[in-house]
């Protein structure tokens, strides 16, 4: 129904603009026309008056018959369907200096129109025409003059005016309003009778979609419609997706199968050690070894699986549950200052640069746990002895960090993988994986901060290497 008012809403307010601007342009154009007919008029009569002139002296008396005759004609005419009656044109002629020599009412004759914009412009060799009004406050009492100049062996020698009122030209002005009203009107009905259509079309699709949807959330089972809209099938299909997800299938299945997998190898390195302790005869150091073997892997697979659940939470919320008022820089320097023995490890100092940051909003905590990744990402992969760059900048939208370490590129095979859960490279030191799922924490992180996280080979101050682009919304 709201659909519907919108477009019955838009399709009103397009067709009231449209008619309304049509019937303004109505008048003048009909008037146009019509000034367009008496130039004609104008100038014929003026060749056929300069044709019976001699000596370069007017003589207008032959006018007056003619005139007489034409204004007693009965027109009876049809035109687009209105009458036309009786003629309604009038006639003055002027000599050069303005004076007027004939005049379809006798009662001018002999008058000095000299200073009335038609003569005067025709006497100077221009297009004369003019507007004149008998009531000022009344356009119906307008009456239009054309005038055109009398030439005979290329001289001037008087002005041949033509005029007509414009009451003549309102019934046609009122004819086509009406008839624009009427055909406006119908195109309306049939626009709202098409959107009727189309709203029940549209909003068919809508409903079966929302059966749908209802369906799934009271726990059945339905098949999913065959909707012929693109977009709203591709939302069903999506919808679909996310009920198989949500009834744990595919996203069940994944992680048995990717925690299976990451749990084989500290399994087998547990029950290896396990079994050679259990032979005995063994040395005191050998014994430490394997044990620590054991703790070593016991650690590992209590990490993988603290950072899957911290990760499966994530993946969970749709907004954060705990928004504060955070100073990204801050945040930067009090991990910078939790990784300072790991880099001191292996000589990596930290370089920060930031212009003003203000405070934004966000978890401070997730925050934290963002940041805290990435620079252990960047000091797993930084070669010894070098820099790990931190540039934090910010614009009207987004507040960003950057971080660079110079060391190993990203492969080509690795980089649409990067955030998958579980996938690591060989850190350059170890010659171990990680957990894999860091990277997917930063990412989960950033999408609930209204942000994104990517991670670039570049080139910096001649050093090769990778920079982690964090970004999060103010």
């Amino acid at each position: 129904m709201k659909l519907f008012l919108v477009y019955f809403l838009l399709v009103g307010v397009g067709l009231f603009t449209f008619f309304s601007n049509a019937t303004q342009q109505l008048h003048p154009i009909i008037r146009q026309s019509a000034e367009n007919a008496m130039l004609d008029t104008a100038n014929l009569l003026a060749e056929i008056l300069a044709s019976k002139t001699h000596d370069d002296q007017l003589d207008s008396q032959f006018f007056n018959e003619a005139f007489e005759h034409y204004r007693l004609r009965n027109m009876n005419a049809s035109i687009w369907e209105m009458k036309k009656l009786s003629p309604d044109l009038g006639l003055y002629i002027t000599d050069a200096k303005g004076k007027v020599l004939f005049h379809s009412d006798q009662q001018e004759i002999g008058k000095d129109y000299s200073r009335w914009m038609d003569v005067s412009r025709t006497l100077k060799g221009e297009y004369g025409a003019r507007t004149t009004r008998i009531e000022a406050n009344n356009d119906l009492t307008s009456v239009m003059y054309v005038a055109a100049p009398i030439l005979k062996h290329n001289q001037l020698i008087g002005v041949l005016t033509v005029f007509q009122p414009a009451s003549s030209s309102q019934p046609f002005i009122e004819f086509a309003h009406q008839q624009l009203l009427t055909q406006g009107s119908v195109i309306l009905l049939i626009a709202l009778g098409v959107g009727a259509l189309l709203t029940y079309w549209l909003t068919r699709s809508i409903r079966q979609l929302s059966t749908y949807v209802q369906k799934v959330r009271s726990g059945e089972r339905p098949v999913l419609p065959k909707i012929h809209e693109r977009e709203l099938a591709e939302l069903a299909e999506a919808t679909e997706s996310m009920r198989q997800e949500l009834d744990g299938k595919s996203y069940i299945e994944n992680y048995v199968h990717t925690l299976t997998h990451e749990m084989k190898s500290p399994l087998a390195a547990i029950r290896g050690a396990a079994e050679l302790l259990e032979e005995g005869n063994m040395e005191v150091n050998s014994q430490r070894k394997f044990l620590h073997n054991i703790v070593s892997s016991a650690h590992r697979m209590q990490d993988l699986i603290d950072r899957l659940l911290s990760l499966a939470a994530l993946e969970n919320l749709t907004e954060l549950e705990k928004v504060q008022t955070v100073n990204l820089l801050t945040l930067v320097k009090i991990e910078i200052d939790a990784k300072r023995s790991h880099a001191d490890r292996k000589n990596i100092h930290f370089k920060i640069e930031a212009n003003l940051i203000t405070d934004t909003s966000g978890d401070e905590f997730l925050l934290k746990q963002a940041i805290s990744n990435l620079l252990d990402n960047a000091l797993h992969f930084a070669e010894s002895n070098t820099g790990i760059l931190l540039r934090l900048e910010q614009d009207n939208q987004f507040q960003t960090l950057c971080v660079f370490n110079k060391g190993p590129l990203i492969p080509d095979y690795a980089i649409p993988r990067i955030f998958e859960r579980f996938y690591s490279l060989v850190h350059p030191d170890t010659h171990q994986k990680s957990s894999g799922l860091g990277l997917s924490f930063v990412q989960e992180i950033a999408k609930l901060h209204e942000g994104s996280i990517h991670l670039l080979n570049v080139e910096k101050d001649g050093n090769a290497g990778v920079e982690a682009e964090f970004r999060i919304k103010r």
